[in-house]
Order: structure tokens, then sequence, then C-alpha cells
């Protein structure tokens, strides 16, 4: 990650190259604050006193100002393509071809192109099955002996795997980058680029969506902090409302839209509420248990907690376009509920520990019948019902976001992002990185050989967040 040193105060090129490694940031995770003080340079000149002291907070915490680079990533795992198949299969049938080894379609193609010599499709692509015999092959003119045939034929089938596991984990990040940005990354360039101010809003935004989740029993701070507060009320009627409400679909930016441009913005998160929920559907174990979400052997937690982040998002950004075009009242027909993520049970054990009990909402979620079914059609759930569920469990329906847009708490008070290894805040960089390295909080044994140097840093207090286990804090 590259910072510059400077202040694009002669506009022009300098200007613009921030804003394209704004726009980049979109797709990445980096620390709000090197995304303040990336746009306290793209606004150099054009900031007010106080809106200059505000961003300051944040900048002067960035990476190229304290002169260190956090241990964290500033990326989320990428799916890995296929050169690597790509390389083999050329080398196999010695036939070049053009080829994108991220796009599984390209991935097919190419395959199918390759293919052809020995009468290999995608669709006849089983190896049990669609192999030829040695006469089917004499027949085809296919002059290779049984082993290289099989070779080859073995080759393009993983070729076309490669290609549905790559759509499929490309799916999944898509997902994963909706429910903590909303649609940023799928803003075009150019007009990310043509809005400065609207930019600056989007990229600091989404950057503090980003934040990693602290192993704590209190719950997250509003994205919305002072920063991003200040950032936004320079927006006006003249800047592209329309792409801040692609990360921020809420009453306050939907306001600024019409009908047209909300009904569209509607289209777009009923159309990832349903996807996602489908997906949940498919992952969802019956042996979980509804009214506590721990989270099962076997289970993959990860996967099913960034899609039920993206169907949590798009299931808010639904409610509050239809909350904008006046139409709640389709709730009455039906009224899918929120997925509850899977806890880890030594962090539900903590709660109960702490005099704590399990969230209310997931009360509420065992209640009901599950979203996926509610949304195709094989279970009733109305506005009624949520309703009533969350009447036992407590809850003010409208105010929690089950039926109605959930109401936007105070704004936050910025503070740095604190160094996290698996949600234990490090008071240090360079010990998080050898931490993180040693495994330890991952649930797992630290490993031998830097168990030592792991227990020399937890004694001398390097780890500043409250532990579940404060007796055994490297297990």
């Amino acid at each position: 990650m590259m910072f510059r040193t400077d202040k694009s105060g002669d506009g022009g090129s300098s200007r613009r190259e921030i804003l394209v490694e704004l726009y980049g940031s979109l797709d990445r995770r980096y620390r709000p604050e090197d995304v303040a003080d990336l746009v306290l340079q793209a606004l150099d000149g054009r900031l007010s006193r106080r809106g200059r002291v505000v961003l300051e907070r944040g900048a002067r915490h960035s990476s190229r100002r304290q002169g260190w680079f956090s241990s964290m990533s500033t990326d989320y795992a990428r799916p890995v393509g296929g050169a690597r198949q790509v390389a083999a299969t050329t080398r196999l049938f010695d036939h070049r071809r053009e080829v994108d080894p991220e796009d599984p379609e390209s991935l097919l193609e190419f395959a199918a192109a390759v293919g052809h010599e020995i009468q290999w499709a995608p669709e006849r692509a089983d190896f049990l099955a669609d192999r030829l015999n040695r006469d089917a092959r004499a027949t085809a003119g296919i002059e290779l002996s049984k082993r290289q045939y099989n070779r080859r034929f073995r080759m393009l089938g993983r070729i076309a795997a490669k290609a549905g596991t790559l759509r499929v984990e490309q799916d999944k990040r898509r997902l994963l980058m909706i429910g903590v940005t909303g649609f940023g990354t799928e803003i075009p360039l150019d007009r990310f680029i043509a809005d400065i101010d609207a930019a600056c809003f989007v990229a600091y935004y989404t950057a503090r969506r980003k934040t990693r989740r602290r192993f704590s029993l209190s719950g997250r701070d509003n994205p919305f902090d002072e920063i991003a507060q200040v950032l936004l009320e320079r927006c006006t009627d003249r800047n592209d409302w329309w792409m801040i409400a692609q990360v921020r679909t809420t009453p306050d930016v939907l306001r600024h839209l019409g009908d047209r441009e909300r009904g569209r913005l509607l289209g777009q998160w009923s159309a990832v509420m349903r996807h996602s929920a489908a997906l949940l559907a498919a992952r969802w174990n019956p042996a979980t248990d509804r009214t506590t979400m721990v989270v099962q052997s076997g289970d993959d937690s990860t996967t099913w907690n960034n899609l039920a982040v993206a169907y949590n998002a798009a299931r808010a950004g639904w409610l509050a376009c239809l909350a904008a075009l006046n139409a709640l009242d389709l709730l009455e027909v039906a009224c899918p509920g929120k997925a509850m993520r899977l806890m880890a049970a030594d962090l539900v054990a903590w709660h109960h520990a702490g005099g704590g009990d399990v969230d209310p909402n997931t009360a509420v979620w065992a209640a009901l019948p599950p979203p996926w079914d509610v949304l195709d059609g094989s279970a009733a759930c109305t506005r009624t019902d949520v309703e009533a569920a969350c009447r036992t469990a407590g809850l003010d329906p409208e105010k929690a976001g089950w039926t109605a847009p959930r109401v936007q708490g105070a704004v936050a008070v910025f503070r740095p992002t604190p160094e996290l290894v698996h949600g234990v805040s490090i008071a240090d960089p360079v010990w998080a990185a050898l931490l993180r390295r040693a495994g330890v909080f991952s649930g797992k044994q630290v490993k031998p050989g830097l168990a030592a140097d792991v227990a020399h840093g937890l004694a001398s207090g390097v780890v500043v967040s409250d532990l579940p286990a404060a007796d055994h804090p490297a297990q």
C-alpha cells in the first residue's frame, strides 16, 4: 500500500492519482486512518477549518505519518485463478490460445477449444462415462495411446472443475464485499473520480464499514463517525447521491433520490437478498441450535457469517427502499427475518460468565421460519408474525430493524483502528505479526518453535483486550 507525500495542491494528475487509489481501496481493506490521510490530500485547499481539524484526528494515525504499517492484511482473500492449470494444459497439448485465467467462462472456452482435438467438451467431461474407447478414438482419428488420451481428458476435466470452483469463490467474495461495502465495488471508476466530494465520503465510509470485529462483549461502533459526517455534509444537491446510496442506503441519503432510482436500488437489494438466502439455505446445518447459534464441528462458520452479513445488509437496504417508496405495507404479505451469525462457544460462554445472555435477536430468528423458506414461498411469515416474535423477545420490531429501517445510532467518535489478532487487540504491530504467525488466539496449539517468544510477549502485557480466559490466553 503506497501513500504519497504530495498534498495535491497543484491539482491535476496528483489529485487524480489519489482518487484512483481511493477507488482501489473500495475493493480492499485499508484502515480508515489511512483513507482519511488520502482524503485530506485529495481535498487539500477545499476543506473548511473544522473539516481539516476533524480529518486530522484520523489522518495523524495513518501508516504514512506513523512510519509503520499494520500487521493486518489490506485486502480480502481473493480466489486463485486457473493460471497453473492453463499452463499445464498448454504444455500437454502444445496448443497456445488466449485465455483469461481469472474468468471462469474464459477457462471453459479455452478447455473446449483445446479439447476439440480429443472430442472433449464441458458437457461431456465425465471421466468414467464420456471417454472414447479404442475403436471410437481410431474412428475419430485420435492417434494417442490410452495413457496419453487419459492424461489429456483428466487435465481438461481439472480446468472445468477449476472454472466451477472459481465461479463459486468469486460469487462468495462479491457477496462478502456487498455485505461490508454495499455496491461500492461496482461503482465505475469514471463516475467515482468525477465527483471528488462524493468519492471521498464513499471511500472513507466503506473503510469504516470494513473494520474488523473485536472479540468483545460490547457491540460494534457505528461506522458513521465524525469524519464520515463531515464528508457527507460537504455533499449538496449537485453531488452524485446515487453513488453515495450504493454504500449508504439510509433515509438521509434516499431522500435525495427520485422514486425511479429508489425502485432500481430496491431491485438490486432484493436480488442480493434472495441470492444470499439461497446460499445460506444450502449451508444450513440442521444440527445447529437456532436458539444459541453456537458453531458445530465441521461447520464453515466463516462462509456462513459472510453470507449472513451480505443477507442482512441486503435486507436492511431493501427495507430502507421500501420505506422511502412508502411501500412497507408489502411486509403484510411476506416479511423475511434476519439471519444470525454463528458464534464461537468460548464467546458465548464469556457472555454467560459476565452475566449476559444470548442476543435477543437470536430468539426472534429462532421463532420465525428461516428467511430462505419465506423468500421461496415454502413458509409464511408476515409483519404481524415478526412483531409478535419481537415482543416475546423484548424488542421493538421497528427500532431493532425487523420491520422498518433500523434507527441510526449516534455519530461515533473516531478511534484509531486497533491492531487485532483473531479479534484480540495487541499493543504493537510487530508483536501482532508474531502472535498471528504462532497461531495464538486461533483455537489451535501455539507453534512449538515460537512458544517461548509468545509467553514472553503475553507476560509483557502486549495484549490490551479483555479475554474470556485470562488464565489461558494463548489457547
